[in-house]
């Protein structure tokens, strides 16, 4: 185990009323476990302080409760308690998770090395899709009496963003494979940011393949349908919930039987960059431009 037997992460966040309930997800409390995951550990418990303006009404307040309790049940986390108070700027949420993992096998963004192979789990660009599908209907019903959302056809890309699940079966993955990444970051700010805060953290530069990058039929489909290139959702929709990693090159066998994992590129020298290479050979700088929520 660990040295103090846990990895501690504390997180706030100051939420304005801006935020509308088609728009706001109900899971609040994954997304600081998720950075535990990213540290090849275990999350266990969640404790959630609130401070409440009284501006917030008693059902909201209930929501959000109800989905934090709902996201921990269902990936087996502790809510451990907090508390609420009073509060002058707006809803602010303070997170303190808790997890485990043995002190050799904790992963942090800075390792990577050259040569060494660039995984994702999942696929990349359904959360965005999904945010750019609810603001679309939103806008559309905006003045309808009873509206009547169409979301036929699209239900994973709502899913994807209003209920995002935590990859621990990949990190379970990785220890029945006897991998330990040699760095990892999740996945929330859009695969080209996330992959430079690699790249910065262990001073190298790395290529991806855009023809390598997987990406859902429903976010396809959904882009063409409001003209959006589905890989510049991949790349910078962020929310996605994937894991980002990087291993040595000799444990390419290894990776691919674990299975919901894709190889999309390699770890070069830090003064090659970072780039997206094209089909035919051409290079597009990556640019961190990441996740920008809307009303």
């Amino acid at each position: 185990m660990l040295v103090i037997g846990a990895v501690v992460l504390v997180l706030a966040l100051v939420i304005g009323y801006a935020v509308t309930r088609s728009s706001n997800k109900p899971q609040a409390g994954s997304d600081i476990p998720l950075d535990i995951l990213a540290m090849n550990a275990r999350p266990s418990q969640l404790m959630v302080s609130l401070g409440v303006s009284a501006k917030m009404s008693v059902e909201a307040l209930q929501e959000l409760y109800e989905g934090i309790a709902f996201a921990c049940r269902e990936q087996g986390i502790d809510l451990v308690g907090g508390d609420t108070k009073a509060s002058m700027t707006g809803l602010v949420l303070g997170l303190t998770a808790l997890g485990h993992a043995p002190k050799e096998k904790v992963v942090s963004r800075g390792g990577a090395q050259q040569n060494d192979l660039i995984c994702i789990s999942g696929n990349l660009g359904a959360a965005y899709m999904g945010l750019r599908l609810l603001e679309r209907e939103k806008r559309v019903l905006a003045d309808v009496k009873d509206p009547e959302p169409k979301f036929a056809g699209y239900e994973y890309l709502l899913e994807k963003y209003l209920k995002p699940r935590l990859r621990k079966d990949i990190v379970e993955a990785l220890a029945e494979e006897g991998i330990v990444p040699t760095s990892m970051i999740d996945l929330s700010d859009g695969l080209a940011s996330d992959l430079l805060q690699i790249c910065k953290a262990s001073k190298c530069g790395a290529r991806i393949y855009l023809d390598r990058i997987p990406i859902a039929r429903q976010t396809t489909a959904f882009a063409e349908e409001i003209h959006t290139d589905p890989v510049v959702a991949a790349l910078n929709g962020g929310e996605d919930y994937e894991l980002l990693f990087t291993v040595p090159l000799a444990l390419q066998e290894r990776v691919m039987r674990m299975g919901g994992v894709d190889v999309i590129g390699h770890i070069t020298a830090e003064n090659t960059g970072a780039y997206l290479v094209t089909p035919d050979g051409g290079e597009i700088r990556l640019k961190a431009q990441g996740f920008r929520d809307k009303e």
